[in-house]
């Protein structure tokens, strides 16, 4: 028997988060001695705030590195529900949080806990990708929904959205504090969506890693919404708001009849999240308010470089996100002034010349039917001001002039 007869049915359904492709072709471009300018891949170069660095020495130092419950332990499970029920204005108890090791895990268990086979999932496209993979390798039907552009930015689409849904539809992921768009839902639209899940009785998936790397204005919650709270499960990661991307640690967190069905998986996938980790984040919850604001100054001050550089490049449109740190720029102009009508050709064309990385909308979904525009994503938060700077004009430079682009394609068609 070959090895592919061997390998499970299911496996050709997996997806993979394409980001990390680019990050591994970027690093095969900076190993041939070319500066790269990393706008690809959503992780940090902002230091973990010494707070939490030190917590985590301590609490290995106490002997916490052995097993702990399956759902957290109850310091931080507390601490994540008075936190969270402060920011969220429900009320949440320990009972209602379950830590995960990261947030991605919370998405597979949310789909494996509470979708049959042949049951339809609406998700954002373009979105994280890893909604799409999940649903198809579970044997469910994908259903995305897309976004319609408006003057400040984006907005989900939802006539689109009333004809999606069927008898099979059982759940909604929704991504407020939007990766790879920055979109974020105003009230009214965030009512709609509201009303339309519990019109239809969806269980629905609200993905808030960005919830906190907001600008101005507060941050809400779709579970904040009248009969909400007992239909939704938050996906929540320390991942972002206290630099803590390579600690994988996050949360599951809904009402406990959910959180009962997270906590079996727990115990049959991963047994327990890193238990001396769990107390670095219980410092990081209670006592960290002053550095987690320095890491949204740092980001707000390299959101409004880039945007400010980007929106004087000839072709690009784009619109300042007031949450995460993604811009998400409408490049279809400076394509078509450059001869380009693939938008990876026009990736890789901007990388060989300038050494400025960054994903497309196509990383992100496959487009959808009524899409005519074509989008790239950058993200500020592993790259500093002076690189921002310095990549950025490189790349207004390759786009601004029409030799260089003709000098790209000319030698990629003379090579074998």
């Amino acid at each position: 028997m070959g090895t592919n007869a061997r390998i499970a049915e299911r496996m050709s359904r997996l997806g993979t988060e394409t980001a990390f492709s680019v990050s591994l072709e970027a690093r095969e471009f900076a190993c041939k001695g070319k500066k790269i300018y990393p706008f690809h891949l959503g992780d940090m170069n902002i230091r973990t705030p010494k707070k939490i660095i030190d917590a985590a020495r301590k609490a290995m130092e106490d002997g916490k590195t052995g097993y702990c419950p399956s759902a957290g332990i109850p310091e931080l499970r507390e601490a994540l529900a008075k936190d969270m029920s402060s920011s969220r204005g429900i009320k949440l108890t320990a009972k209602n949080v379950s830590i995960q090791m990261g947030g991605k895990p919370v998405i597979m268990k949310f789909v494996m806990a509470f979708m049959n086979p042949g049951d339809e999932v609406l998700y954002p496209n373009p979105g994280y990708p890893i909604y799409e993979s999940q649903i198809r390798f579970h044997g469910g039907i994908v259903k995305p929904y897309g976004f319609k552009m408006i003057d400040k930015g984006f907005s989900l689409d939802m006539e689109q959205l009333e004809t999606l849904v069927t008898p099979k539809t059982k759940l909604f992921i929704f991504n407020n504090y939007h990766n790879p768009m920055g979109a974020e839902s105003d009230p009214l639209e965030m009512k709609r969506i509201a009303d339309f899940c519990k019109r239809h009785d969806l269980l629905v998936l609200s993905d808030e890693a960005y919830f906190d790397i907001t600008y101005d204005g507060k941050p809400k919650s779709i579970v904040s919404y009248p009969g909400m709270a007992e239909r939704t499960l938050i996906l929540y990661t320390f991942s972002k708001k206290f630099a803590m991307t390579g600690w994988r640690l996050g949360a599951a967190v809904g009402p406990e009849w959910m959180i009962e069905q997270i906590n079996r998986l727990n115990v049959n996938d991963e047994s327990c999240s890193n238990h001396f980790i769990q107390w670095a984040a219980v410092e990081a919850l209670k006592n960290t308010q002053k550095e987690t604001q320095q890491i949204l100054d740092t980001l707000k001050k390299r959101r409004d470089l880039a945007c400010k550089m980007l929106s004087t490049i000839k072709g690009i449109r784009v619109f300042k996100p007031n949450s995460t740190f993604y811009i998400f720029p409408d490049v279809t102009e400076a394509m078509r002034n450059l001869g380009f009508n693939d938008v990876e050709k026009f990736r890789r064309f901007i990388l060989e010349t300038t050494g400025v990385s960054f994903c497309t909308r196509r990383h992100f979904g496959t487009p959808l039917d009524d899409e005519k525009h074509e989008f790239i994503r950058l993200a500020y938060s592993g790259i500093d001001l002076k690189d921002i700077r310095e990549g950025l004009a490189k790349m207004k430079s390759a786009i601004e002039n029409p030799e260089i682009s003709k000098r790209w394609v000319s030698e990629k068609s003379t090579k074998p």
